[in-house]
C-alpha cells in the first residue's frame, strides 16, 4: 500500500515538473483572478462581528440599547484648570459642543446628555406651583447670579452631581449615543476630534473615550501598521538575502507568501467577508508558514544540486525535493488548517470569519509553497552562483553541529529532556494563570501611555466610570416600576454592587422619585423617599416628566413603566472585574427577586457585551485548544500509520503553547477576542517544524539503519532550513515592538517566542526524543545497538 502510495506520488510530481508550464500558466491566471478580487476587499471594524448574537447578554443589550444606552457610546469630559466649571467661557463651550455633537454621522440626536443639554432637568415649587426646565438650556447663564444659581441647582440634583458633573466641580461630561446601523468608526473618530480640536483652549482640556474612539484609533494607525509591514518584509527580504546567497532563497519563499495572501484575500471578497486591521498578526502568521515551507524546498535543492553541482539538472533536483518534502509538507498544512477552522467553534463572528478565511489561507499553502516552489526552482539555471560574498552558512553548519552533538552524546540529551521536562512543568502553572479578558485597566489595544488610555484615567479618575452596564429590572406588568416594593429593590441592587471598589456609582429610576418627592417638600432631605404607593410614585414621575423632551426618560424605563434599568458605572473592564460584578449581580437577584414575580436581567451596555465575550471565550478556549489537539493526533496517526505518533507530535506542541501561555500571562496579556485565533493556530505552528525533522530521520533510515547517522543528516539537511526560517522570520517580527498598537506589538513579540521555541522544540528536543524513546513509527526494527552490547559483553 506505501509502495502504491509512492508512485502515485512520484507521478504526480513528475507531472507537475514535466508540465511545468501549463501548471504556471494556471496557477498564474488563479492569482491574477484573485488579485483583482483583492483588491475590492474593504479594511474596517464592525462591532457587531465581535459580539456572540445568541449570548443572552448580548439580546438584553440588543432589545434595550436604543433606550438604555448601548455599548457604542461615547464620553467626552472637559476639564478646567481653574476653580470649577463655573464660568462663562466654559459653560459656552460645552453648549457649543453639546449642539455640534448633533451634527457628528450617525448619531442619536436624544442620546446626547451633558448640562448643556435639555435631558438633565431639575424640579422648583413656588407659589405658582411645580416648574420642571433643563439645567442650562437653551441658554447659557451668563451673570455672577445666574452661575452661582446653576451651581447651586448642579448641587442639589443626583443625576446631575456626580454622573455629569464632578465633585469637585472641575470637569463636566457629554455622553453621546449613536445608532448602530449607521454607525461608521472612521467617519464618527475623525468629526469628534475635529470638534474636541475646535472646543480645546487655554485653561480646558478635553477627554474622549468609547468605542467608536477606540476603534478610529485602530483605523488611524492603520498607515502605519502597513509602514511596519513593509519594513518587515523588507527586514525578511535582506535576512533571507544574507542567508541563502541566491536570489532564489529570497524570493522564491516571498512569492509563495504572496501568492498564499493573494489567493486568501481574494477568497474574502468572493464570499463577503471584509479584513480587520486587529486580525493582520493571523495573517503575517500564515503567511510566514508559507515561507517557512519554501524554505525547506529551497533548503533541499540546494542540498540535491551541492552533491553533484556540475550535473545534476535543475528539474530533476526540484523533482526530488518536491518528492522528499511532499508528505511533511502537506501534513503542515493540513494540521494548521485543522488547527484553525476548530475556531469556527466559537459564536463569534469575528472568530468564525477568521477560521473560515484562516484555513483557507493555511490550505493555499499547498499550492503556493508545496507546488509553485518547486515548478519554479525547476527554471533555475545558474545554480551554483552566489548572489553576494558574504558567506554567513558556516555559522548556521556550526549551530547544526552542536545540535548534532546534543541528540548524539547520551548524557547531554538526558540533560536536554530533563530541563525540557522542568521548563515544562514550572511554565505550565504560571500558564494556568492567563487571564480570560482585558488584563489590565484602559484598552490592551493601546499602550497605557496612548491618548486613548490617558483620557480614560483622566475620566476614571473624576466620574463614577466611563464603562457602563445596564442590569434590566423587568416586571412584566405596565407600571411594574412604579410599585415601591420594586424601587426599594432596584436602590438595593444599587447599594449591593456599588459595595464592589471597580463600581464607581450607579444610576436608576430608584434615584429620581426620591428627589422629586424631596423637592416638593421644600428640598427636605427628610422626604427623600418613594412614595407609599404605586400612585403616588406614579404621580411624582408624572410631574417629572411633563413637558419633557422624547427620550427623556428613555435612559431610565420604557414607555409603560414595566421595564427599568439599573445604570452601573465602571472605572475598567477587567476580565475580572466584570465576572466580580455579573457574579454579584447574580448573587443579589437570587437572594432579592423582584417583587410581583418580576426578573433582573442580564447584561446591556459596552461592559455588558465584553462580559458576553468573556463568557464565550472562557467557555470555548478549552474546547478549541482541545479539538486543536485532536486534530493534530488525528492528523499523524492517519499519516504515520501509529497512535504513537500522535502523542509523540503533542511534545513540542505542548511545549511551545505551555511556554507561551506562561508569557502571556507574565506579560498581562489576556485571553481576548484578538488572542484566541492566534493560541489555535499556535498548536500548528508547534509542531510543523517537527514534521520537517522527523520525516527526514525516516527518509534516511531507508537508505541505511544508523540512527544517529540519520538524525545527524536530517538536522544538517531540514534543520537548516529550520534554522533558516526561524531566524528571519524571528527577527522580522520584532520590528512589530515598535507598533503604536499595544496589541500588534504584544503579538508580534508572542509571534518570535512561538516561532523560537518551536525551532529549538524542533532541533534539539525531538532529535533527543528519537534517540533515547525510538518510536517504532521512526525507526522501525532497527535495534538499538546498547541493547545488542549488553548480551555480547555477557
Amino acid at each position: 500500500m506505501k509502495d502504491a502510495t509512492f508512485r502515485r506520488l512520484g507521478a504526480f510530481v513528475a507531472l507537475c515538473i514535466r508540465q511545468r508550464v501549463r501548471v504556471l500558466l494556471i496557477l498564474g491566471a488563479l492569482t491574477a483572478m484573485f488579485a483583482v478580487l483583492a483588491a475590492g476587499v474593504s479594511v474596517r471594524t464592525e462591532f457587531s462581528d465581535l459580539l456572540p448574537a445568541d449570548h443572552p447578554y448580548v439580546q438584553v443589550n440588543d432589545r434595550y440599547k436604543g433606550g438604555f444606552g448601548s455599548s457604542n457610546m461615547v464620553s467626552i469630559m472637559l476639564e478646567v484648570d481653574d476653580v470649577d466649571i463655573f464660568s462663562p467661557a466654559v459653560l459656552e463651550t460645552l453648549s457649543v459642543l453639546t449642539r455640534d455633537l448633533q451634527k457628528v454621522d450617525g448619531v442619536d440626536p436624544f442620546q446626547i446628555v451633558s448640562l448643556a443639554s435639555k435631558k438633565l432637568k431639575e424640579v422648583r415649587t413656588s407659589t405658582d406651583g411645580i416648574e420642571i426646565r433643563p439645567l442650562m438650556w437653551p441658554d447659557v447663564p451668563s451673570d455672577a447670579a445666574s452661575i452661582d444659581a446653576l451651581r447651586q441647582a448642579v448641587l442639589n440634583n443626583p443625576m446631575a452631581y456626580g454622573p455629569y458633573v464632578s465633585t469637585d466641580l472641575k470637569a463636566a461630561l457629554i455622553t453621546v449615543d449613536f445608532y448602530d446601523h449607521l454607525l461608521d468608526y472612521h467617519a464618527v473618530f475623525g468629526q469628534i476630534r475635529a470638534l474636541v480640536s475646535q472646543a480645546e483652549g487655554p485653561g480646558m482640556t478635553l477627554s474622549v473615550v468609547g468605542e467608536p474612539m477606540l476603534y478610529g484609533w485602530v483605523d488611524h494607525y492603520l498607515p502605519e501598521t502597513l509602514h511596519i509591514f513593509l519594513l518587515t518584509l523588507g527586514a525578511l527580504v535582506a535576512l533571507l538575502f544574507l542567508i541563502t546567497r541566491s536570489w532564489r532563497g529570497t524570493l522564491l519563499p516571498l512569492a509563495a507568501g504572496a501568492v498564499s495572501a493573494v489567493w486568501a484575500l481574494g477568497s474574502a471578497r468572493l464570499i463577503g467577508y471584509h479584513f480587520d486591521p486587529l486580525v493582520i498578526v493571523v495573517a503575517f502568521l500564515i503567511t510566514a508558514r508559507a515561507i517557512s515551507h519554501s524554505v525547506q524546498l529551497v533548503t533541499r535543492f540546494d542540498e540535491e544540486i551541492a552533491r553533484d553541482p556540475d550535473h545534476v539538472d535543475a528539474a530533476v533536483a526540484a523533482r526530488t525535493a518536491m518528492l522528499a518534502l511532499f508528505k511533511p509538507g502537506m501534513l503542515g498544512v493540513v494540521a494548521d488548517a485543522g488547527c484553525m477552522i476548530v475556531v469556527i467553534l466559537t459564536p463569534i463572528p469575528l472568530l468564525q470569519k477568521v477560521a473560515v478565511i484562516g484555513t483557507v489561507w493555511v490550505a493555499t499553502i499547498a499550492v503556493s509553497a508545496v507546488v509553485l516552489t518547486p515548478v519554479l526552482l525547476s527554471y533555475v539555471r545558474r545554480v551554483n552562483a552566489a548572489a553576494h560574498p558574504f558567506d554567513v552558512s558556516p555559522l548556521l553548519a556550526r549551530g547544526l553541529r552542536s545540535c548534532i552533538r546534543l541528540a548524539a552524546a547520551p548524557r547531554i540529551r538526558t540533560v536536554v529532556l530533563a530541563i525540557t521536562a522542568v521548563a515544562f512543568a514550572a511554565s505550565l502553572g504560571y500558564a494556568l494563570k492567563i487571564k480570560v479578558g482585558d488584563a489590565n485597566p484602559g484598552s490592551p489595544i493601546l499602550w497605557g501611555d496612548s491618548e486613548y488610555n490617558r483620557d480614560a484615567a483622566r475620566i476614571n479618575s473624576r466620574f463614577p466610570g466611563a464603562d457602563r452596564m445596564f442590569v434590566v429590572a423587568a416586571t412584566g406588568r405596565p407600571d411594574g416600576l412604579k410599585d415601591p416594593a420594586v424601587l426599594k429593590n432596584m436602590a438595593g441592587l444599587q447599594r449591593f454592587m456599588e459595595a464592589q471598589p471597580d463600581v464607581g456609582g450607579s444610576m436608576s429610576l430608584a434615584d429620581i422619585v426620591p428627589t422629586v418627592k424631596r423637592t416638593l417638600r421644600e428640598g427636605s432631605p427628610r422626604y427623600e423617599e418613594f412614595g407609599a404607593t404605586p400612585e403616588e410614585n406614579g404621580e411624582l414621575l408624572y410631574l417629572f416628566t411633563s413637558g419633557a423632551d422624547p427620550g427623556d426618560l428613555e435612559r431610565y424605563a420604557d414607555s409603560r413603566f414595566a421595564d427599568g434599568a439599573v445604570t452601573l458605572f465602571f472605572r475598567d473592564h477587567q476580565g475580572e472585574t466584570i465576572r466580580t460584578a455579573v457574579a454579584r449581580v447574580k448573587e443579589y437577584a437570587a437572594a432579592h427577586p423582584l417583587p410581583g414575580g418580576g426578573e433582573y436581567l442580564l447584561a446591556g451596555g459596552l461592559v455588558g457585551v465584553l462580559a458576553a465575550v468573556n463568557e464565550v471565550i472562557l467557555s470555548g478556549q478549552i474546547e478549541s485548544i482541545a479539538l486543536a489537539l485532536l486534530v493534530l493526533v488525528v492528523c499523524c496517526t492517519v499519516t504515520y500509520r501509529s497512535t504513537v505518533a500522535g502523542m509523540f507530535f503533542m511534545v513540542p506542541v505542548l511545549i511551545s503553547n505551555t511556554l507561551t501561555f506562561s508569557y502571556m500571562a507574565w506579560k498581562g496579556i489576556g485571553m481576548n477576542i484578538n488572542t484566541l485565533p492566534i493560541a489555535a493556530l499556535g498548536i500548528g505552528l508547534g509542531v510543523d517544524y517537527a514534521f520537517y525533522i522527523v520525516d527526514g530521520i525516516r527518509e534516511e533510515l531507508h537508505k541505511h539503519h544508523d540512527l544517529d547517522r540519520a538524525i545527524a543528516q536530517s538536522l544538517r539537511s531540514a534543520g537548516k532550513g529550520v534554522l533558516i526560517t526561524a531566524l528571519t522570520l524571528t527577527a522580522s517580527v520584532i520590528l512589530w515592538a515598535a507598533s503604536s498598537l499595544r496589541f500588534q506589538a504584544e503579538m508580534g513579540l508572542l509571534m518570535a517566542l512561538w516561532l523560537g521555541i518551536s525551532a529549538c522544540c524542533a532541533l534539539f528536543v525531538m532529535p533527543a526524543m528519537v534517540r533515547v524513546f525510538r518510536p517504532r513509527f521512526i525507526v522501525g526494527d532497527i535495534p538499538d545497538p546498547v541493547s545488542q552490547q549488553v548480551p555480547a559483553m555477557a
